[in-house]
């Protein structure tokens, strides 16, 4: 862990650092014949995610993750039904939290810290994916890419979730499983937090910035705030 002061904003990822996609993983047995292409359709739609990022364009998440989902169907010659998308969509619309999710916001909120979320997901109406997992009433604030039409790890993102919250970057720690996007948070001004869940780990090498937070769920996170306070 690298020295950084005490945060007062506990900024969270959405998707996989909070929701848990492998509800996902069945349709993908269903329709490839092989749980983790889950993994590779994830892996693609954050790469064409930052691959419109980078190159000026935006396109809702929801959309890229659909035709994603096409893209990598047909890479496998599988053709994707209507009906797919249908129960696809239904899905990535219901992913319940992480066991240990709603136990650690109450510790997060007892413990004094403010908590929002920011996603690469585009608003909805309600019930939302955080009113639908229960979790909703832990945040002030629930900010999404859409507002400044670029995907994270882009710098704007996360300023725009520290501007939105009345606080500069160095009072936010942002919270997620992907290392990408602690590194883009940190990059912005933040520290950062990350949570080691399946299928995502540490890249070490000389010039990639370390997390300053490194736990296995959101209470190993817990306990490692509190005994630093």
């Amino acid at each position: 862990m690298n020295k950084t002061s005490q945060p007062e904003v506990l900024l969270f990822d959405v998707n996989e650092t909070l929701l848990d996609i492998t509800i996902l993983e069945p349709f993908f047995e269903r329709v490839f014949h092989n749980p983790l292409m889950m993994r590779n359709w994830f892996a693609e739609l954050i790469l064409y995610s930052q691959a419109m990022t980078v190159s000026g364009l935006y396109e809702p998440f929801g959309s890229l993750a659909v035709g994603t989902l096409k893209m990598v169907g047909a890479n496998h010659q599988i053709s994707i039904s209507d009906d797919d998308i249908a129960e696809f969509k239904s899905l990535m619309g219901s992913l319940p939290p992480h066991p240990d999710v709603k136990p650690a916001l109450e510790r997060f909120q007892a413990a004094g810290y403010r908590l929002a979320t920011l996603t690469n997901s585009a608003p909805t109406q309600s019930p939302t994916l955080l009113e639908k997992a229960g979790i909703n009433d832990f945040f002030e604030g629930q900010y999404s890419v859409e507002t400044v039409q670029a995907f994270k790890p882009h710098p704007a993102t996360y300023q725009h979730a520290a501007k939105a919250l009345g606080v500069e970057m160095d009072k936010i720690c942002l919270v997620a499983c992907h290392l990408w996007d602690t590194l883009g948070a940190q990059a912005a001004g933040s520290s950062g937090a990350f949570i080691t869940r399946p299928n995502n780990n540490r890249l070490i090498t000389d010039k990639v910035p370390q997390p300053d937070f490194v736990a296995r769920d959101l209470m190993d996170l817990a306990d490692q705030l509190d005994a630093k306070s």
